[in-house]
């Protein structure tokens, strides 16, 4: 047994994302555990090179982390061919010019989603990463939750019979940053600059649908810019130019339709932060980011509708939650494990780029639908 180093070139690791669930809870997490193992016994070793434009942050990372390099000069890191992966990060309108130049140095790459703001910039780059043989693959996170895992469990046992609807709730508040400071960066308010919640979180919604339910293949969506001013990293105000809440409907292969409300203007009053619905011929179950609750057509309850008696029954209690038989790693990390594997041994891997293309598809027919307020069928991509 060998351990082998993987050269890492890891670009926009200064952000809230890139920093907690790529670098800190990924990278430095599979460094700690000795590697990522791979079928032969040989192991992994990422030895990442932290790019940032802010040479004082970039430092300070590296220092707090134990790594050893880093720098501001992408160009050179991507010049050293002992550095074999790019991942990035950074923000979505830089994201298909960079995975380009690191394609074209002849690099395998990952990257966060959306891959581009675009669907035909999107392609481009699947299209180029296929003609240069390099491996490449994006985070699709949300599969590798716990919750959402219970949902692919129930599925595969058979427990929905046919599923019939799946109905989704995102979002939360976001601080405007005057009062208290915004949770997220002031660039996803600008529509200039990238932002919205429809290209944010509809990328997210085709791969949770395609791959947990059916493919979709048409989308209604309606979005809107509820708080037009805001507050930047600086304290100064700036215009909102972006939507920050959205309302999809999709009608999935075999008939399913799924409807999602998504808002980063909305007070949480639900299980979770983001919470699904699906509802089957025999049984229907309730996910969050980790728990997930279900009732069979047996333990369905026979609720009568009167509007002018008080409610007493608890439709809660008749919930059964399903219990944790198996011991879940963090997502971000497990699907790191998977591209280094598809890397160094070939191992199958399906979220490729496409994948991400296919998201970046959703996202424009969404925000087509929002504009001439119709729906949109989406066609099969061809790259």
């Amino acid at each position: 047994m060998t351990t082998q180093r993987l050269g890492l070139i890891m670009n926009g690791v200064t952000g809230r994302m890139g920093l907690n669930q790529h670098l800190i809870r990924s990278i430095v997490a599979i460094r700690d555990q000795g590697g990522v193992r791979l079928k032969n016994g040989d192991r992994v070793m990422p030895d990442p090179i932290l790019v940032g434009r802010n040479a004082e942050k970039v430092e300070a990372l590296a220092k707090r982390y134990n790594i050893t390099r880093w720098t501001t000069d992408l160009d050179a890191a991507l010049a050293d061919k002992n550095d074999i992966m790019f991942f990035d990060a950074a923000t979505t309108q830089a994201r298909p010019g960079l995975l380009t130049q690191a394609i074209n140095a002849g690099k395998h790459v990952y990257c966060e989603k959306p891959i581009a703001t675009n669907f035909e910039e999107a392609v481009e780059v699947v299209k180029l990463a296929n003609a240069k043989g390099v491996k490449h693959g994006t985070v699709q996170d949300k599969l590798f939750l716990p919750g959402l895992k219970k949902i692919a469990f129930l599925r595969d046992s058979g427990f929905f019979g046919r599923i019939l609807s799946v109905r989704g709730e995102f979002g939360y508040w976001v601080f405007e940053g005057g009062w208290q400071e915004a949770q997220r960066p002031s660039w996803n308010y600008r529509s200039e600059d990238g932002g919205g919640i429809i290209l944010d979180m509809v990328c997210h919604w085709r791969y949770v649908l395609d791959n947990l339910f059916g493919n979709v293949q048409s989308v209604s969506c309606i979005g809107n810019t509820d708080i037009l001013e805001r507050f930047d990293e600086q304290g100064k105000k700036y215009k909102a130019t972006a939507d920050d809440s959205a309302y999809a409907t999709f009608q999935l292969e075999g008939g399913i339709i799924a409807h999602i409300n998504m808002s980063w203007v909305t007070r949480v009053y639900r299980d979770d932060l983001v919470t699904f619905q699906v509802d089957g011929t025999l049984g229907s179950a309730v996910a969050g980011l980790t728990d997930c609750m279900i009732q069979a057509r047996q333990a369905t309850p026979r609720p009568v509708w009167n509007p002018d008696e008080k409610r007493l029954h608890d439709f809660y209690g008749d919930w059964q939650k399903m219990p944790d038989n198996v011991t879940y790693d963090n997502g971000f990390k497990e699907q790191w494990e998977m591209f280094i594997r598809h890397v160094y041994e070939g191992a199958p891997y399906k979220f490729t780029l496409l994948e991400g293309a296919k998201g970046v598809q959703l996202a424009e027919c969404a925000l087509k639908s929002w504009k001439e307020r119709r729906w949109i069928d989406v066609a099969p991509i061809k790259v």
